[in-house]
């Protein structure tokens, strides 16, 4: 089937920094969101976390749920843990018929936190990645017997950063754990978002379309700023308003058929969600098109 295109509410309320459109009501979100011409979003925290309430609102606007991020801690305990820790997000996203569940490891993780230079992130020692990996399969495949994929996030300022990291992940783990190609944070990180999609096309199951203004990465960079920082001065934004060659990575994933979502973090008062919400969907759409996606 064709991909389908879905948005992150991130753009009208940030979730690391609530007080990016933290005034900002849920239902001004939805409506926006399906105005733009999206079909589906991802869950953000002013969403209901209980099924029956949260079919109501999406439905009356049209939309799907495409999935929602979940923050694991796997450096800190076992997969029998997290596994028990998973349940009612994963039910949630089983009852709204989700076919994928962003998984993200956090428990050392400095994105969230604007007092923590970029430099500050963590990192794994080499002899580290085989346990986190065997973990995250083992989450991994119990997701899988319920139905939906595991797909990893790599993030900036957290252990799975830089291209490197995501080689290292990709080869400690099985092939129940996908990968979630976020084509802003790699090329943040340094990443060829290019070439992760053609290394990893067979498991790449979810796609963050997320473009990058390329001087304010160079600068936010060189002057060590946190990530909320790079945030606020505009690193980001939405297909073909920035640096990422989207065209050259769709067309690495021949037969994709998931859902692209347009997750662009912006300041709202500077960066109108609706009208970037629209100019991205715009964009994707045709960038779909021309890898014979759409």
């Amino acid at each position: 089937m064709p991909v389908r295109l879905g948005t992150n509410p991130i753009a009208w309320s940030n979730d690391d920094l609530r007080s990016l459109g933290g005034a900002t009501a849920l239902e001004t979100c939805l409506t926006e969101a399906r105005q733009a011409g999206f079909t589906g979003i991802e869950l953000g925290h002013k969403f209901p976390r209980e099924a029956a309430p949260l079919k109501a609102v999406l439905a009356a606007h049209d939309l799907s749920l495409v999935s929602g991020w979940y923050s694991c801690e796997l450096l800190v305990r076992d997969a029998d843990a997290e596994i028990a820790a998973i349940q009612d997000h994963l039910k949630l996203l089983k009852a709204l018929g989700c076919s994928v569940l962003i998984f993200a490891e956090t428990s050392n993780a400095i994105h969230g936190d604007q007092s923590k230079p970029l430099s500050a992130r963590p990192k794994l020692a080499a002899g580290d990645w085989a346990e986190f990996g065997r973990r995250a399969t083992q989450v991994a495949e119990a997701v899988a017997a319920e139905g939906l994929k595991l797909v990893y996030h790599h993030h900036m300022g957290t252990v799975v950063e830089s291209e490197a990291d995501i080689d290292a992940f990709m080869g400690a783990t099985g092939d129940a754990v996908g990968l979630l190609l976020d084509t802003g944070h790699a090329t943040f990180a340094g990443a060829d978002p290019v070439a992760l999609a053609r290394r990893y096309r067979g498991r790449i199951h979810h796609v963050h379309c997320k473009d990058l203004r390329r001087p304010v990465m160079e600068s936010v960079k060189a002057r060590d700023t946190s990530f909320l920082d790079a945030v606020v001065e505009g690193v980001f934004t939405v297909p073909g308003d920035g640096c990422v060659d989207f065209a050259a990575v769709l067309k690495e994933l021949p037969g994709y058929s998931g859902w692209l979502v347009v997750e662009a973090e912006q300041d709202p008062e500077k960066a109108d969600p609706l009208t970037y919400a629209k100019l991205g969907h715009a964009n994707l759409a045709r960038f779909a098109a021309g890898a014979g996606l759409l």
